[in-house]
């Protein structure tokens, strides 16, 4: 197909690319019920990460206009009939649109690859005794919330945030706080939906542990190593959610 038009920017990327996939679709490059290319075709065709391509279809699943078909593909949406219209609009109503200003989550991932590998350094460094009983706390909090079931967001979230406090650096510790803020948006959640499981989040404890005991052995290189091994491997584990369909 063809793809020439002007050039993709960084702003909002994955909103350009599910705007492409969507002019496509209105044009009959892909009809209704046709399985949308392989992503990593799409990326090659568009010029854009695989990354950004998942974002983007995550954000046309949300809205209704493709299909995820677990190991079998992602499929273009038939339109809604006048009789079914009416449960296909509160359906997307229920999972709430995507926003045009929502981050995505791969790239927010990326930006806390950048700055919390420093702060378990600093951490390393400067964690004072009731931090570091914070940090057991919250990991302690993420067993808990496994144990029961439950995917242990609220101990994901405070031991991240409790390692960002014991590092003494208040400017860090808000621009993580405002990257945490935006794992409440759809496509988090929708991507969780893919990626979550009981094995995922028993890898993340064990990484998290890793960073835990590097902090208490005032250890700052490798607190930084087990931080960003965590991250990487936290960005992996959500891409490979899409492998579950041959994309």
């Amino acid at each position: 197909m063809s793809t020439a038009s002007t050039p993709l920017t960084t702003v909002r990327l994955y909103r350009q690319i599910a705007e492409r996939v969507r002019e496509l679709i209105a044009q009959g490059r892909f009809a209704s019920g046709e399985r949308l290319p392989a992503e990593r075709d799409l990326a090659l065709q568009l010029g854009v990460s695989r990354p950004s391509v998942r974002e983007a279809l995550i954000a046309l699943e949300v809205e209704g206009l493709i299909e995820v078909r677990t190991g079998s593909g992602i499929y273009v949406c038939p339109p809604p009939s006048r009789s079914s219209q009416g449960i296909r609009s509160a359906r997307v109503a229920e999972t709430e649109p995507v926003d045009s200003d929502e981050w995505g989550p791969l790239e927010v991932l990326q930006a806390r690859l950048l700055i919390e590998g420093e702060l378990a350094a600093l951490a390393a460094h400067n964690a004072q005794s009731a931090q570091l009983r914070a940090i057991r706390s919250a990991l302690t909090l993420m067993r808990r919330e496994a144990k029961a079931g439950r995917p242990p967001r609220d101990g994901d979230e405070a031991f991240h945030l409790a390692v960002a406090q014991a590092s003494g650096n208040s400017v860090l510790l808000d621009t993580l706080s405002l990257y945490w803020r935006a794992r409440d948006n759809t496509l988090f959640e929708r991507l969780g939906v893919y990626f979550e499981n009981s094995n995922s989040w028993q890898l993340a404890i064990g990484e998290h542990q890793a960073v835990l005991d590097c902090i208490v052995a005032h250890d700052a290189p490798g607190a930084r190593r087990a931080m960003q091994s965590h991250l990487r491997k936290a960005f992996q584990r959500y891409s490979a959610g899409w492998r579950r369909a041959p994309h």
